[in-house]
Parts: structure tokens; sequence; C-alpha cells
């Protein structure tokens, strides 16, 4: 059985992170897998997948709608008996669905979460179905992702089958003090922190501005903040503006956060939009207390006052009281025990895997 991968290319994201799970996972040698990518360059995950051995394959798209790509997918689906599209994206959809039709080739998509509703009711109405028509299997990372499927892309609930993201336990290999230490981080402060692009919709600045409504009850905290973009310059002003410069740490991006991760007592995840976070997994995974926005799948993740705190969604108050609210012992030790149940219950990459696999053999078996 052949299964290929549509995707828009191999950077390193949460979509992209599925794939390579997915793949290195993969214990059946009756499946073989494959990827191609929409658009360019490759990516580094893509690269160390293809050094692994596996075939990956890419035609970058050209602006418009590029039926080139579609003959270009539809001819490498020939020549190599591709059994199975899976298609990750709304985009890859459409042009695998499409490559696909009047072949055997069986078509899969999945939806993975950071969901801009389209107005167009041309494409909603017309070319939706046409694409349902040419698809075999419809899966979403999270309830919410699959409810905006439903309400904005017109696909039937009882089509879409909901599989949750996996990852793999992460393996702490420098300790917490001495992580602590390189961050010139006392033994003793509360740790909060987050990890992700600064990117607006990911809300840092409710995050920041909660924080220092709390400074002044916790004095000895600090809050870290992992990773790089667009938002960096203007949170960095925010912090000064609020008085609260040597509290708070930017590290900037760091390639593999895991030993930062694991200093933090808290888990912080602000986002305006979510499918369903793969560093709020990691964190789950750690046992660390999380405190979450109720945005697209996090509130399916953390499940209030079990393995951490729900706020609704902006409420920078709502936000501040939990930060508050979680710092007592007895909560930390509560949740920490909780994530990692639930997570070896719900969100292994095992679990992931073995959910996409069955659908594998059952299309394959049916075709």
């Amino acid at each position: 059985m052949r299964v290929m991968h549509v995707t828009f290319d191999m950077r390193i994201g949460g979509t992209e992170m599925v794939i390579k799970n997915i793949i290195e996972g993969n214990t059946d040698a009756n499946i073989e897998m494959s990827i191609f990518c929409i658009e360019a360059p490759l990516g580094p995950w893509g690269e160390e997948l293809k050094a692994a051995g596996i075939e990956t394959t890419t035609h970058e798209r050209q602006p418009g709608f590029d039926t080139k790509l579609i003959g270009a997918i539809r001819k490498h689906i020939k020549e190599n008996g591709i059994d199975i599209l899976h298609c990750h994206q709304y985009t890859p959809w459409v042009y695998g669905a499409l490559a696909s039709a009047f072949t055997k080739t069986k078509v899969i998509f999945t939806e993975h979460g950071r969901f801009y509703p389209d107005s167009s009711s041309r494409k909603r109405k017309v070319i939706n179905p046409l694409l349902l028509n040419l698809t075999d299997r419809v899966t979403a990372i999270s309830k919410s992702t699959k409810q905006s499927l439903v309400n904005y892309e017109f696909i039937p609930e009882h089509s879409i089958q909901v599989i949750y993201n996996g990852i793999a336990p992460l393996t702490v290999k420098v300790s917490k003090e001495e992580r602590k230490s390189e961050l010139s981080i006392s033994e003793s402060t509360f740790v909060f922190g987050t990890i992700a692009r600064l990117d607006p919709i990911k809300n840092q600045i409710m995050m920041i501005k909660a924080f220092a409504s709390i400074t002044s009850k916790l004095e000895n905290t600090t809050l870290v903040i992992v990773g790089d973009g667009e938002m960096m310059e203007s949170l960095r002003i925010l912090v000064d503006d609020l008085e609260i410069t040597d509290k708070v740490k930017f590290t900037g991006y760091i390639p593999n956060p895991t030993s930062t991760l694991n200093v933090f007592d808290v888990f912080l995840l602000s986002s305006l939009s979510e499918g369903t976070s793969m560093t709020l997994l990691e964190a789950m995974s750690l046992g660390k207390p999380c405190i979450v926005t109720d945005a697209g799948g996090n509130a399916e993740v953390i499940t209030h006052n079990v393995n951490g705190l729900v706020s609704r969604n902006n409420d920078l108050m709502g936000f501040a009281g939990n930060m508050n609210r979680v710092t007592t012992k007895s909560y930390i030790q509560t949740f920490s025990h909780n994530a990692i149940k639930l997570f070896n219950e719900k969100f292994n990459v095992l679990i992931m895997q073995e959910g996409y696999r069955k659908i594998y053999r059952e299309l394959f078996t049916n075709a």
C-alpha cells in the first residue's frame, strides 16, 4: 500500500510534525509512505526525512489556480502507483482531490485547525461538494476544528472523524536546576512560561499584561517567553512600559526547547485561535500544569480544574486570576499528575498513528 502525504511544505510546524510523526511511527511493513509538497523550499523536516530514505517531491505552486500542479500530482499518482492521497490542509486538498479524479486513488482530507473562514459562497456551495465527491475520508484534529468545517465549509458533521494530534513524550537531557542557572533564574523563583511564535494570533500582549497584574502579589516570579516573530519589538516595549523588564525573559527562538520547557512551573497559552497546540501537548507530557484560553481545541486538551485552568478567550482578568490561583502547591501537584495521565490516555503519538493507520487499511481493503 502506497500512501502519499500532500502538504504545503515540510518546514517546522504543527502540521509538519503530524506528518513526520505518522511517517516515522509507521510500523506496518505493508505501508510505504512518501511526501508531495506544493510549495518550496522543502524545509528542514523534509530534508531530514529525505535523508532517511523517504521519497519527497516538491512542485512549487504558481500564483492563482495552478492547473499544471494538478497535472503534476496526477502524473505522480499514476507513475508511482499511489493508493492513498493524504491531503493536509484545505489548499493541498483542492489540488490532491482534483488530481485523483477518475483514478482508483483514495483521498483523505485532514484539517489541522488554524481556521480562517472563507466568505465565498461559490467555494462552499459549488467547489466543496465537488471535492467531497472525490474524497473518501475527512478528519479533523479537534472537535472545534470539526465544527468549523461544518459551520464554514458546509461539510456534513457525520462525515468528519476527529483524530487528535499526538506526540512522543519528551525526554529531558539537562536538569531543571542547570537550565535555570543558564537562564539566570534563581532556584526558588516560580516560573511561568510560553513557547510560541511571537504573532498577534498568539496574543502574548494579553499574557504579559496579565502577568504584570499579579507581580505585586507574587514577587518571586518570572515569565519566560520562548520564540521569535513580528511582535518581538512591540512586546519588549510593552514589558518596559509596564516596568517588569527584570521579571520577563525573552530567549528568542530555541531549536530544541525541551530543557527550557522543563524549567516552567506553569505553561501558558493565550492564543486567540488554535487547533491542537503541539507545544501544549509537550508541556502535558512533562507534567506541566497549563493555563490556556478556550480558543479552538485548547479546552479539549486542558480540562478546567483537572490538568490546568481555562479562561475565556482574550479575558485578561480571568487569565490573570488563573495565574494567581495556580501557584499553590496543591494545585501544581494535582494538575501535574493529571496532565501526564491524560496525555498518555489521549494524546500519545501511538494513539494518533494507529488512528490514521486504521483509516489507510480500511480504504485500501475496500478499494
